[in-house]
């Protein structure tokens, strides 16, 4: 896997930080909140013009892409894509954050409630990017 630039990784690092304050306080309500994870994008790669990694918040998992341009136009929100990874094919909807700052997500787990650690869910979102970047073809 590719390292990442510094440029790259605070790209990673607003999407996280535009998520926390934008939904983290209506999370807190939902009934699945787990308050021992925060919010991370974790296990990012270059997949073409965009970043695809892992996104975990205190309610969920998804696959995330994110234009490594940040003067790219965020996608329309309701949008969706399919994409093709080595896995198969994902559905990704657009979702923005604040203006300018837009990605694709495609949801994978909805409950992260039982995870009982920051460490736990790290080891998830590596377990889902190994498999989504791994060809089923064998």
């Amino acid at each position: 896997m590719q390292a990442l630039s510094p440029e790259q990784y605070g790209r990673l690092r607003q999407l996280a930080d535009a998520w926390t304050r934008h939904h983290f306080k209506a999370a807190k309500q939902e009934p699945h909140f787990n308050p021992r994870l925060g919010v991370d994008a974790l296990c990012f790669q270059p997949l073409g013009d965009e970043l695809l990694g892992a996104l975990i918040t205190p309610l969920s998992l998804s696959l995330a892409m994110l234009s490594q341009d940040p003067e790219a136009l965020p996608p329309d929100v309701g949008a969706t894509r399919r994409v093709a990874l080595p896995s198969g094919d994902y559905w990704f909807a657009a979702e923005r954050l604040e203006p300018g700052l837009g990605f694709w997500r495609c949801q994978v787990l909805d409950d992260l409630s039982d995870v009982e650690s920051l460490q736990q869910a790290s080891r998830l979102a590596q377990q889902l990017m190994e498999r989504v970047m791994t060809s089923d073809d064998g």
